[in-house]
């Protein structure tokens, strides 16, 4: 079974101008060589009509142009919808893992939401939180906490 580092997107590989966060592609390419790069990202703006799925698999195209990622798992969906890939419930998780053969309790979830921590945690994934989580509540606590995603990669690789 392989090892993987599922990513959320908006907030870790993103930044809220849409751009890639300086540093991104540096940090993933010190994790391709042990490590499945999967995102695991929601998009609810797709369900409410804020954007068209067309621009969103169009952010998402160009993402794999640029950074070492395997996958893009999204969940167009909203709350309302109680589907099972929307985070914090594993599902999107889940079905990577089962796809792409991944030892889940050896693979790392790594977000600057609760969602993205909670969702890691019921995978049973380490979990490890870039940011201060925009002051929300944590309904479960990160395993790991780091400023930025080259600080995570530094945490997975000195734990793996």
């Amino acid at each position: 079974m392989r090892r993987a580092v599922f990513l959320d997107r908006d907030g870790v590989l993103l930044d809220h101008s849409g751009s890639v966060f300086p540093g991104a592609k540096a940090a993933l390419d010190r994790l391709k060589e042990s490590f499945a790069l999967i995102v695991v990202t929601n998009q609810p703006d797709i369900a409410t009509g804020k954007i068209k799925r067309e621009i969103v698999d169009r952010v998402n195209a160009s993402l794999q142009r640029v950074l070492p990622l395997e996958s893009i798992q999204m969940c167009p969906h909203v709350d309302a919808d109680e589907c099972k890939c929307r985070k914090p419930k594993p599902g999107m998780i889940l079905s990577a893992a089962k796809h792409y053969d991944i030892d889940l309790p050896r693979s790392f979830m790594v977000g600057d939401r609760w969602r993205d921590i909670s969702a890691g945690h019921a995978a049973g994934c380490v979990t490890i939180l870039i940011g201060t989580a925009y002051g929300e509540p944590l309904p479960v606590k990160p395993m790991h906490r780091a400023a930025d995603l080259d600080t995570a990669a530094t945490i997975i690789l000195e734990s793996a």
